[in-house]
Order: structure tokens, then sequence, then C-alpha cells
């Protein structure tokens, strides 16, 4: 008798603990809330509580509040966060993520998309379901671009021994190396401190993510390289997405989507105004040559198409997307 009184207790706690699990959806990004990655989890938020209603409580916390995007993936697995957005670091998940660290990949926003459909949602997607995440959306990080304190960046050999942050991805490591610059990887939380006391002379970012972390007041050379597009996946980790109600499911599938297309759109927008808001506080502003960039580039492709399975034809059902 006490073995089933025990039973049943120990039933009744398990049901009340998926009943709370339910009532709440944990939502964490890295970024700032400035950023685009931070106004689209914003958005994404404020639509799918609209969509949710009382019965379920989004609980969002940005600016690593519940760790960086190494400690999110590892929250996700163990399904003490629900959704999270994950970015550069999915290619040490997944290595055919790497396919967004090769360098002018993306053409624009419309390329992306069509990646999005045909590649990212199909083999990506299938890759990091394999190592327990659930990719749910692509939305933008946006196109990024070097700011140093030292020069204008017009060709690679203009970044001969700069110190150059990159995010803990050994692709965007081996790209800058290529370029002749010192790569040194470092959390995103970190670089505003490591560019004011000369730590590393430089970064990689998009303009929102740039503008957003206030980088603009400790550089001064922004150059235009557009040399990856870095998209932000809305993850999940598989067992907690396998255990979701189906409608809820469906109601972060669908308002995801949605806020894919408010980000882009915003993503462009952004790039304008950002742009003259950074130039009004004194920065130099050029462009790149971009030939010189590709052509210092090609070491990187063929390593990729090497080490990672099947991708050399990532790479070129990527490409064959560009004029769709």
């Amino acid at each position: 008798m006490f073995k089933k009184l025990l039973s049943c207790s120990v039933l009744g706690l398990a049901l009340a603990a998926t009943q709370v699990q339910a009532d709440k959806i944990v939502f964490a990004i890295g970024g700032s809330p400035q950023s685009l990655q931070g106004q689209t989890a914003q958005e994404f938020t404020r639509r799918l509580q609209d969509r949710l209603g009382d019965a379920v409580q989004i609980e969002y916390y940005d600016s690593g509040q519940l760790g960086d995007e190494r400690q999110l993936v590892q929250r996700l697995r163990m399904g003490t966060v629900d959704l999270a957005a994950i970015s550069s670091i999915m290619s040490s998940v997944s290595p055919e993520f790497a396919l967004f660290d090769l360098p002018f990949l993306v053409k624009d926003r419309e390329h992306l998309k069509r990646i999005d459909r045909d590649v990212v949602m199909t083999d990506l997607a299938e890759s990091a379901e394999q190592k327990g995440l659930k990719i749910v959306s692509t939305w933008e990080n946006g196109f990024r671009h070097i700011t140093n304190n030292r020069r204008p960046i017009t060709s690679p050999e203009d970044m001969g021994g700069m110190r150059i942050r990159t995010p803990q991805s050994e692709w965007r490591t081996s790209m800058f190396r290529a370029w002749g610059a010192n790569p040194t990887p470092m959390a995103f939380s970190e670089v505003f401190v490591g560019l004011q006391t000369g730590v590393i002379d430089g970064q990689e970012n998009p303009l929102t993510n740039i503008y957003g972390a206030r980088f603009q007041e400790v550089q001064r050379y922004l150059s235009l390289s557009n040399h990856v597009y870095s998209p932000i996946w809305l993850t999940a980790g598989a067992g907690r997405w396998n255990s979701m109600p189906e409608e809820i499911q469906q109601a972060i599938m669908e308002v995801a989507a949605d806020t894919q297309d408010w980000a882009l759109t915003r993503g462009a927008e952004l790039d304008e105004e950002l742009l003259e808001s950074m130039k009004s506080t004194g920065m130099q502003v050029n462009e790149v040559n971009r030939e010189a960039f590709v052509e210092a580039s090609r070491s990187i492709y063929d390593t990729f198409a090497g080490q990672v399975p099947g991708g050399a034809q990532l790479v070129e059902r990527s490409l064959m997307l560009a004029d769709d």
C-alpha cells in the first residue's frame, strides 16, 4: 500500500512539474537589447505572447543573463532553457553550419532566404537534430564589417599583424589568419574593454552589433567589407521541443517565420541608419577591395570542402541559389 501511495505521489509530482514547465517558455539570447538580435528577440517575444495569451508566460532574458551562447546550447540540451538565439558557434555544434563562415557566400537577403529554404531547413537542421538541437527559424545577425584603431583596411595586406577579435569559430579565425591578421577569439561581452585597453586592435561584426555595443566609441576606422553574412538561429533542445504540445510548437514556428520577415526588413533599414550615425561620431568609413579579399579566401573554401562531409555540395547548392 505504501509503495502504491509513493508511486502515485511521484507520478503526481512529475505531472505537476510538467504542467509548470508547460505554463512558461524560457527564451534567452546573448546579445544586447539594442542589437538587431535583441530587437528581433523582443519582437518575437511580444508576438508569441500575444498569440499564446495568458495560458503560457514567455520569460525573456538578454545580454547573456543566462550565459553566453556555448552555455545556452548546454541549457537547451538540459531543458533549462526552452528557446535561444544561437549564431556563429553553431559550427562547433555541427560542422555543416560553418557554411555561413565562408567569406562572400551570401549575395543579399533574398539569396539568404533561398539558402534558408533549400539548405538550412533541410541539411543543416537535420545535422543539428542529430546533436540534440531543433532549428526553428533563421533570423538575421547581419552582414559583417571590420573596425580597428590602426588604419583603413582596403586589402588583406592592410590587416598584417592586426589583433582582430573573432567569435570562437575555427573557420572565422582561419579566415582572418589567411588575410594576414592575428585572430583573437573572445566572448562578445569582453570586446569593448579589449578595444578600449588595446588588448585587441579591432573586431568584425554587423553594424547593429557594432553600434549596439558602442564600439564606435573606441574604434577609429570602419571598413565596409560584407565579408560574412551571419544568421541567428532560433533554437530549441530537441527533447524539450518534442515534449511541447503540438499547438505550442505550431505557434512558435508560425510566429518565428513572421519574425524572420520582420528581421530581414529591419536589418536593411538599420544598415542605412547606423552607417550615417557612425559617420557622425567621427569614424572614418571606407569600402574594401572585394576582389582582393575573395582571392585571398580561396583556401577557406578548399578546406571546407575537404573537411566537412558533403561540404562541396553545400557550397555549390548555396551559390547556385544566388540568381534564382
